[in-house]
């Protein structure tokens, strides 16, 4: 009797951790679901147009591929991707949901903004450099330290938290921008002094420094001590406690690192890419970077494909709009939005597999039979 009422409890099925799958298999089924979702993106395009799945490909790669400018833009925006990704890995991987992303590079942008604001001019270029850069790091690291302490002493929400703190960051941004600007156009133009200078091109600098960055950050999470403490601690906070990691000290180690790299990220889109700042400065890559993050599964050297492929789709998508006619984003949204489901649903299905318990399919058999019945029975009663 026990355990016929112990079966009836029983789901119906529950999800396992797949085998490893080979990566050749892994690669196949990605590239067929990327596929898919943008030819169900072209059609849904040519719904809403004159346009045809063969000119969305086009203006596809068009949009990301079609001149020397586009093709660096494209590097450039997936190195500055990568950088918030980098940054966010490490913490998700300890399962600290840090939401703060923005609010991190937005401290970053402000310390460098502010060094080139008040020292541009009046020290060499080098120095206001490195201090706005040394000075981004840090804010980045004291943004992203301060809720890592009260969740390590006081088990706050990490979540609710480094989220309130984007608001923050957002407000201080345009505070200084207030201060700043007497006009109260509440816009700082762009600044010339102190910029970091450019290698090649204004694009060659950033590329090299977080692709550098993220064969640093591979080696730094599989062989360092912190790298193996961070990956226990996201496994069990009470193994890691039992094995003598101190699971607090970790937390507040994890984000520091964390805010430092966002805040790195922050200080070159002030000092390279924008030489000013404002509340939109992060792009809300904050929250993009998290998708970049879990679909490479928080590993560094992966990230790099993934970031790649985020930036293409959103290149590619801002020149199917214009060779498609549309008047608003709503259907590139869609587009992109679906893409990103695919890629996000088939990464899943090569993770985790759904196992039925034995006798499920009859029981739902049955479930339908009694339920026909009764409809059956209503209908004769009408």
């Amino acid at each position: 009797m026990k355990q016929t009422e112990h079966s009836k409890r029983e789901p119906l099925f529950h999800i396992v951790k797949r085998d490893s799958i080979d990566i050749r298999k892994k690669a196949a089924f990605y590239a067929g679901t990327i596929f898919l979702s943008l030819l169900l993106g072209g059609i849904i395009c040519s719904l809403f147009s004159s346009g045809n799945p063969v000119r969305f490909f086009g203006s596809l790669f068009k949009g990301a591929f079609s001149t020397v400018r586009r093709i660096w833009l494209l590097f450039q925006d997936t190195a500055i991707l990568l950088g918030v990704s980098l940054a966010l890995a490490p913490a998700f991987k300890m399962k600290f949901w840090n939401l703060g992303g923005n609010g991190q590079i937005l401290m970053g942008c402000l310390a460098y903004v502010a060094s080139m604001f008040y020292l541009g001019g009046k020290l060499p270029n080098f120095v206001v450099m490195l201090i706005g850069l040394i000075g981004g790091v840090i804010a980045g690291a004291v943004w992203g330290v301060i809720p890592a302490i009260f969740k390590a002493f006081f088990n706050t929400n990490e979540s609710l938290f480094t989220l309130m703190m984007n608001y923050i960051a957002s407000g201080l941004v345009a505070a200084f921008i207030t201060i700043w600007v007497k006009t109260g156009s509440g816009v700082l133009n762009p600044l010339s002094s102190g910029t970091i200078p450019e290698l090649g091109n204004k694009y060659l600098l950033i590329i090299l420094v977080f692709f550098l960055l993220a064969g640093l950050m591979y080696a730094y999470t599989k062989y360092s001590k912190h790298g193996y403490e961070i990956s226990v601690v996201g496994e069990s906070n009470n193994t890691a406690k039992y094995i003598g990691i101190n699971v607090k000290k970790v937390i507040i180690r994890t984000m520091i690192l964390s805010g430092a790299i966002a805040g790195l990220v922050g200080a070159f889109i002030g000092g390279a890419v924008d030489h000013t700042v404002s509340t939109a400065s992060a792009n809300n890559m904050g929250f993009t970077a998290i998708m970049t993050a879990w679909l490479a599964a928080f590993n560094p050297l992966i990230m790099i494909a993934a970031c790649f492929f985020i930036t293409f789709v959103d290149k590619g998508m801002t020149q199917v709009r214009k060779d498609f006619k549309f008047t608003n984003d709503a259907i590139a949204n869609i587009v992109i939005g679906i893409v990103y489901f695919a890629v996000i649903a088939v990464t899943f299905l090569l993770s985790y597999k759904i196992v039925f318990r034995e006798g499920a399919f009859d029981k739902i058999k049955a479930i339908f039979k009694k339920s026909s019945k009764a409809n059956a029975g209503e209908e004769d009663k009408a």
